[in-house]
């Protein structure tokens, strides 16, 4: 197993993140603690969790473990979640002090510990100001709630302005966005602020939701309880309208073609591209059974080379318009000194 920095933090995590949001809907208890046992077996020591995941018994599932586990606490980097509705009530979602303040005591109850050591806003509250986001992660710090602060689902105006508004106070030290070969969004603005700011990203999806594996074909419909099988009606249509199918099926190609030659699984090389990329802290693994984390863990000493990496980067280039994010607003933000001796 690979580590890396929790950003530009000094804590060290494995460049592979066990995500729960199957535990307790997908994978139930027995077979959630058999991947967390697996997933320290092979190294991996960081966490990821959220209170909306299946209303709460991801976490309990992950407090039982730990407290079934003497010693498992200290090995892992835990982190968890708050930002949508957990009750009915005006102020039950958000990123209010009100809202937050409650959730991470009720996450810290569930997971059955005295602090998370990465807190992350879910996602953007527009009713709130994010200056009290802020200030209550920046609280919850130096009250020993939590050891860092993050974001998940944040644009790039967003979590440039919550990186220059934090100041003094407590960094956002990572970003969770949806990230994969299919969808390449971030690297439009995303990836830059991250570079710039010293943020971690921690990608999700990283197989977009089965596409990645070789599951489906031309003629399937993706079902059963996948992110895509929720709403089979979209189809190959999940990751772009109908024009852009076609280079869905262009970017299976390509990962298959480098499965093949390399002798491993389509994940595998699905999760090291995605690994490769800039400012890439962890990926986020997320499995329903014992056997899809075994094979994705076991991309965990799979390094792709020069050649395959460009080869898949250039199979999976997004379709844009040419301002500002293709290849003429590109060239109009270069600037190359010329002439000079």
């Amino acid at each position: 197993m690979e580590y890396r920095t929790l950003g530009s933090t000094g804590t060290v995590v494995s460049a592979q993140c066990l995500g729960t949001m199957t535990f307790g809907k997908e994978s139930d208890e027995a077979v959630a603690h058999a991947q967390l046992d697996r997933y320290l077996e092979r190294g991996g020591n960081f966490v990821d969790t959220a209170d909306v995941y299946s209303a709460g018994r991801s976490e309990e599932i992950v407090g039982r473990w730990f407290a079934g586990r003497p010693g498992a606490r200290d090995q892992v980097v835990l982190a968890t979640k708050g930002r949508f509705p957990m009750g009915d009530g005006p102020n039950d979602a958000g990123l209010s002090r009100t809202h937050l303040g409650r959730a991470l005591d009720a996450s810290l109850r569930r997971l059955g510990v005295d602090h998370v050591d990465l807190y992350q806003a879910h996602a953007w509250d527009p009713l709130t100001p994010l200056e009290e986001t802020l200030g209550f992660l920046d609280d919850a710090v130096r009250t020993g709630k939590i050891r860092y602060a993050g974001v998940s689902n944040f644009t790039g105006w967003q979590l440039q302005k919550a990186a220059l508004l934090a100041g003094g106070a407590a960094p956002i030290v990572t970003l969770q966005p949806q990230y994969n070969l299919l969808v390449r969004d971030i690297e439009f603005e995303l990836v830059d602020v991250c570079v710039n700011e010293g943020i971690g990203i921690l990608p999700w999806s990283p197989l977009a939701g089965g596409w990645l594996t070789g599951k489906y074909t031309r003629d399937e419909t993706p079902s059963g309880a996948t992110r895509l099988g929720e709403d089979p009606a979209r189809g190959m249509e999940a990751y772009g309208p109908r024009n852009a199918q076609e280079r869905t099926w262009r970017i299976i190609d390509a990962v298959r073609h480098v499965a093949d030659d390399r002798g491993v699984p389509m994940s595998q090389v699905a999760l090291a591209w995605v690994a490769g990329r800039p400012a890439v802290t962890s990926v986020i693994l997320g499995a329903r059974t014992l056997e899809q984390l075994d094979d994705n863990l076991g991309a965990a000493d799979l390094h792709l080379t020069a050649k395959e990496t460009e080869f898949l980067t250039d199979a999976s280039a997004p379709l844009v318009a040419d301002y500002p994010y293709g290849g003429p607003g590109v060239d109009q933000r270069s600037r190359h000194l010329t002439g000079i001796p």
